[in-house]
């Protein structure tokens, strides 16, 4: 993982500071969401992104870097971006549990309703909720389609 403020870092790190970051004013509200996002190049290259939002006053974000095979099928690169976003997110709240850290995380998922990723909406929204996730979709889904999206430019 990477972060602005802190450099390269590995997953046990980002937790610490995750729980630094929520401890540092426990009485306020936080939002954890992980999101992803992709764009084509030779490769195809994704950002999954863990946003740490204190609500009302900013946030902290991680950020991982991944370079794939071309996905040139809008369908399939979606399906793709939201399995990595599940896997992180299972990983990171079965560990901040362990941490003591009850949050619930959502997956942001860059498809909205205008365009051609409206069509994976449904299914995706339902696949993040059977999971036990709630899911966010453009605009409301920072995570992916701000802060993904700037890194994987």
């Amino acid at each position: 993982m990477r972060s602005m403020s802190y450099g390269e870092i590995d997953f046990n790190r980002m937790v610490q500071l995750i729980s630094n970051y929520v401890n540092q004013e426990s009485n306020r509200d936080y939002q954890i969401s992980v999101g992803t996002d992709s764009q084509n190049f030779d490769l195809t290259k994704t950002v999954i992104v863990v946003a740490v939002n204190r609500i009302g006053n900013g946030g902290i974000f991680f950020y991982d870097i991944k370079r794939v095979k071309k996905i040139t099928n809008i369908r399939q690169k979606i399906f793709y971006e939201t399995n990595l976003s599940l896997e992180l997110a299972t990983k990171l709240e079965e560990r901040l549990k362990r941490e003591n850290l009850n949050y619930n995380i959502t997956i942001h998922v860059d498809a909205g309703n205008n365009g051609p990723s409206s069509m994976v909406i449904p299914e995706i929204t339902a696949w993040i909720n059977s999971c036990g996730f709630a899911c966010k979709t453009k605009p409301d889904s920072y995570a992916a389609s701000c802060i993904a999206n700037r890194y994987s430019k």
